[in-house]
């Protein structure tokens, strides 16, 4: 497992419940450390037993905890970049569905290592589209509910109002439903192409 999956898990925890509760699970884990480097690789089970021992100690189902783990990337100020690469992906929510499948090729020239699933989108039209994200090398790693949390948090960017359903898993991918219903249902966050340097 690459160390910015880990990492990610690890700076979730930190900014929204503290220090303390991310330095009791690692010790609890008995690892023989306390943090992810993000260049590093890991075992696949050291992804795992984080994630069971987080579910545990948050009382949060696994399917929920990785939504949140989404939405934390994009809503989050101090992971501003994620969402500010995400905008520069459309004009609207329909432009950002449409530039997830250039998603994990994209993340590898940032990191040429990093090996996210594939997305596939199905647009049906009338505002309905479908989502395959594929399957992980992790088994209890599944990304459809990350991208399921990425989704809630840039449709709220955008101001459009979605409906999503995670549909279950074939055996190559898992399966999202997006109802776009009102692509101008709010404002949404302001978002300039060149960010603005902040004042000293």
């Amino acid at each position: 497992m690459h160390g910015l999956v880990n990492r990610a898990l690890e700076r979730f925890t930190r900014d929204s419940y503290g220090d303390g509760l991310w330095q009791e699970v690692m010790s609890g884990l008995d690892l023989g450390y306390g943090a992810f480097e993000p260049l590093m690789r890991y075992e696949p089970e050291v992804t795992e037993r984080v994630l069971t021992a987080l579910g545990a100690r948050l009382a949060r189902a696994r399917s929920d905890l990785l939504e949140d783990v989404g939405t934390y990337l994009v809503s989050h100020p101090k992971v501003e970049p994620i969402r500010r690469l995400l905008r520069f992906s459309g004009v609207d929510f329909a432009d950002f569905l449409h530039s997830l499948e250039d998603l994990p090729e994209r993340a590898r020239l940032a990191v040429a290592d990093l090996d996210l699933p594939p997305i596939c989108l199905h647009a049906d039209g009338a505002g309905l589209y479908r989502l395959e994200v594929g399957l992980h090398e992790c088994k209890g790693l599944r990304f459809g509910p990350v991208v399921m949390g990425v989704l809630r948090a840039m449709a709220d960017d955008y101001g459009a109002l979605v409906v999503l359903e995670h549909r279950g898993a074939t055996e190559a991918a898992e399966l999202i439903e997006v109802r776009l219903l009102d692509e101008g249902f709010a404002s949404g966050r302001a978002f300039d192409l060149a960010a603005r340097q902040q004042a000293g």
